[in-house]
């Protein structure tokens, strides 16, 4: 059985790589396989499958598919351009300005709402828009990581490690992998302002977008309070039934009352379809399908096998063990999407922390950091970048692999090297 469970595993994974556009319904189809070989036995499949965690991502892209309908985005990159004196500042602050807003809301989100006022902007000045853009992607993907609602990483992290939103600020105790993150995004400054020193085109002031509907800001700004409180309510305060899914309830019920409110508003049937259409389900039958591998291989040992490969290279010294996991994640990410790797390796990197006997906080950050950040360095390495190559095509500019990492391989060598060290130092 295990031998079986090692072979349908690796061919998952061959095929996710090989099919992207239809890597949903592998998942599912490698699930179903499992299931009907009896690697993962049926009564076990629902409990194999994190409902907090689907449940957080559909409630969350829905509240954002507001956010951006409302144009609150584009009026505070609007805010942000009269407040800079030149292009080399502009594009500095648009970065910072896709970072932040990244840390609440999913990265594609944010390089479409960002990178078209770049466009703008470059435009006006008679300017190529690629480095821009692409500055504007790889800042969304590093901030991504900073908080439980950033990325879906993050959200899987914050699934199986029982993380809340205040876990990633402070822990234990201790800093938590924000501030490393944001550390990161500090250097990756300094970077951009290297690469960018000689963009020193004066820029216009330009009129503000109009906002007409501030309520869709409320929901999201709704989600992220209720979610920190959330994380001060002792689980004995919780019904039973509903004490794993408190974040995913927080989140799926904000976007319902987004939806109902929307209703009533236009009284179009279509309001229900656009909403529901904001939502990724692709990424939401993916993880449904790999909870379910995911659930498969470890039933039949293969998590604790992989574990012990891990612990052997490392020599079971601890920093070693960390090093291999920052880095090997920063390599695979660089060309496979960082969502499946993550999903797979959190199960891995708790069992090796158990067998280490170490803090298992130290491993999953490291995991974090490197999976999130290490797509930044190939054109294919997040949705995010291809996201903003898309754009610029749209406007006529072909990127080059070479072109991206001119960018990309310096921003994302000093911000996970900062992040690797200070999350060794705070949590070794």
């Amino acid at each position: 059985m295990k031998t079986t469970a090692i072979i349908l595993f690796i061919l998952t994974y061959v095929l996710l790589l090989s099919l992207p556009k239809i890597r949903a319904y592998i998942a599912l189809t490698s699930a179903a396989i499992f299931v009907f070989l009896g690697i993962l036995p049926l009564d076990k499949v629902i409990a194999a499958i994190d409902w907090n965690v689907i449940l957080m991502i559909a409630g969350t892209m829905g509240v954002v598919g507001f956010f951006i309908e409302s144009k609150m985005p584009s009026l505070l990159a609007d805010k942000i351009i009269n407040w800079v004196p030149n292009v080399k500042w502009a594009i500095v602050a648009l970065a910072l300005f896709a970072g932040v807003i990244s840390a609440f809301v999913d990265n594609v989100a944010t390089v479409l709402m960002v990178a078209p006022v770049a466009v703008n902007i470059s435009k006006k000045l008679k300017m190529s828009p690629v480095l821009s853009v692409i500055s504007i992607a790889i800042s969304s993907n590093l901030q991504g990581a900073a908080t439980l609602v950033g990325d879906t990483t993050s959200i899987l992290l914050g699934g199986h490690a029982n993380l809340s939103f205040i876990d990633f600020f402070y822990l234990e105790g201790k800093p938590g992998i924000f501030w490393a993150v944001e550390a990161g995004a500090l250097a990756s400054v300094i970077v951009l302002l290297v690469l960018f020193r000689k963009e020193k085109q004066l820029i216009e002031t330009q009129g503000l977008t109009e906002v007409k509907d501030y309520f869709p800001t409320v929901l999201l700004a709704g989600i992220i309070v209720l979610l920190i409180l959330n994380s001060f309510v002792p689980n004995d305060y919780k019904p039973d039934a509903i004490e794993d899914l408190m974040n995913g309830i927080i989140c799926m019920s904000l976007f319902l009352i987004g939806l109902i409110r929307k209703i009533i508003k236009t009284r179009k049937a279509d309001s229900i379809s656009e909403a529901v259409n904001s939502i990724d389900y692709d990424t939401i039958l993916l993880l449904t399908g790999l909870f379910v591998v995911i659930g498969g291989i470890t039933e039949a040992g293969l998590v604790k096998d992989i574990s012990q490969i891990f612990v052997k290279a490392s020599g079971d010294n601890v920093f070693l063990m960390y090093t291999l996991i920052v880095w090997a994640s920063v390599l695979f990410s660089a060309f496979i999407d960082n969502i499946p790797y993550v999903a797979t390796m959190l199960p891995v990197v708790g069992e090796i922390a158990k067998i280490m006997g170490v803090q298992p906080n130290l491993l999953y950050f490291g995991l974090l950091t490197g999976a999130t950040l290490g797509g930044n360095i190939t054109p294919i390495g997040a949705s995010a970048n291809i996201t903003g190559i898309g754009i610029l095509r749209k406007e006529g500019y072909e990127v080059s692999a070479g072109t991206f990492m001119k960018v990309s391989v310096p921003f994302t060598l000093s911000a996970v090297m900062t992040g690797y060290i200070l999350i060794w130092l705070i949590w070794s």
